[in-house]
């Protein structure tokens, strides 16, 4: 894919000292350290490496990258590491996706809560596909599934809600068989939503009376009972979204559903369109209107106070795993699981067995650096320091006057 003629690093450099001035409210060191490192991914300032390909000897020097995990320029090769590790754990069945999504009163208290609140959301979600699926008069069958966590919408703003994959059936409480979900069929939507609506609110009220949620600004009422018993009694009454889609093809296809949603960033490049007068133009999905395509545009310092609505909490998980896929389960149940698909009955034959590299990705899912001449493989060869890189860059054009 080309390069895009404009990147979220050009968009910071053009704010300049503006953005800082006006953003001190909010601006932490954290959100420091993430604007540093899209400025500086694949620039000098992180130095570079020497690449040479195996086959024709073909030599390239190339940047470093920041890899943070908010960069929208380092996520391709991330996704395909954990897309290659994840190979392994795809069962030869087919897949569901599963959307739970916080309603919109609660999104001012993620914001000032994001580590309490966003882990509450997955356990709360967790915890219901788990239950719901455990019920005889359901599914009967304990699941196995990951999730990842997305806090926006098309148009950057906050719309915290979760994404599972997950195997189209599960293991009978005995775990001595797999049973299927039925062809058309996973979970009820409506169930889903209710168990979930109650997990979430009463562990949001116990966060509450445990004094582990904060309340600055414009929420600081909230900080007596009676005003946050007012913002969460309604939302018992309210119909919460939840959506299922119905069963869909096998493992491949799983794993380019996941190449769709584990690493993404708030906005890709490939979005911007021009900077002009201030003003950011980017384009985005109409999901109300059939995902037709349309352009917006944002003041500057609006987008960049979007994009950076999104800054994940230190050390925070937004890839979790659940039920047999678990990490301290998964050893010894994904084998069994595996045995008792392909033991119960023959798979379908538009399924086929899990992949074992990320060469079975569809090559718009993969990026790999290629060389230019012969198309093999770039292997690198020599590391080197930032010094190193402006000594081997070219100079700077000289301003005209």
């Amino acid at each position: 894919m080309c390069r895009p003629p404009l990147e979220v690093a050009d968009l910071i450099r053009a704010a300049g000292a503006a953005f800082f001035e006006h953003s001190r409210r909010w601006f932490t060191w954290l959100h420091l350290k993430i604007l540093t490192a899209i400025v500086c991914c694949r620039t000098s300032a992180l130095g570079g490496h020497v690449d040479e390909c195996s086959r024709c000897g073909h030599r390239a020097i190339s940047f470093n990258s920041c890899r943070n995990r908010h960069c929208p320029k380092c996520q391709a090769n991330a996704r395909d590491r954990w897309l290659e590790a994840r190979c392994g754990e795809l069962l030869p069945t087919r897949y569901v996706h599963v959307v739970f999504t916080l309603p919109h009163q609660l999104a001012p208290l993620a914001l000032q809560n994001k580590a309490q609140i966003y882990d509450l959301l997955f356990r709360a979600a967790a915890e219901t596909l788990l239950e719901v699926a455990l019920d005889p008069k359901r599914l009967g069958v304990e699941l196995g599934f990951f999730g990842v966590l997305h806090t926006w919408n098309q148009k950057l703003l906050h719309h915290p809600h979760v994404h599972f994959v997950i195997p189209a059936g599960g293991l009978a409480p005995d775990h001595t068989r797999w049973i299927p979900a039925p062809p058309r069929y996973f979970l009820p939507q409506k169930v889903l939503a209710e168990v979930f609506r109650g997990k979430f609110l009463e562990s949001l009220q116990e966060l509450y009376q445990a004094n582990q949620l904060a309340f600055h600004g414009a929420l600081q009422p909230l900080q007596s009972p009676k005003t946050f018993a007012l913002l969460i009694g309604p939302l018992f009454h309210i119909d919460w979204v939840t959506y299922c889609k119905r069963p869909f093809g096998g493992p491949e296809h799983a794993l380019r559903y996941l190449g769709c949603y584990t690493h993404r960033v708030a906005i890709s490049n490939h979005r911007l369109i021009a900077l002009q007068d201030g003003q950011v133009l980017f384009r985005w999905r109409d999901s109300a209107h059939k995902n037709k395509k349309r352009k917006m545009a944002l003041p500057l310092e609006e987008f960049l106070r979007r994009f950076f609505l999104h800054v994940l909490p230190r050390g925070f998980v937004r890839i979790r795993h659940f039920g047999f896929l678990a990490h301290r389960r998964r050893a010894k149940l994904l084998p069994l699981c595996r045995q008792l698909i392909l033991s119960s009955e023959p798979a379908p034959t538009a399924i086929e067995p899990a992949p074992t590299t990320i060469e079975s990705v569809s090559d718009s899912t993969r990026r790999v650096w290629r060389c230019p001449e012969c198309s093999g493989d770039m292997v690198i060869i020599e590391r080197l320091t930032a010094a190193q890189m402006r000594l081997r860059s070219p100079p700077a054009l000289a301003e005209l006057p």
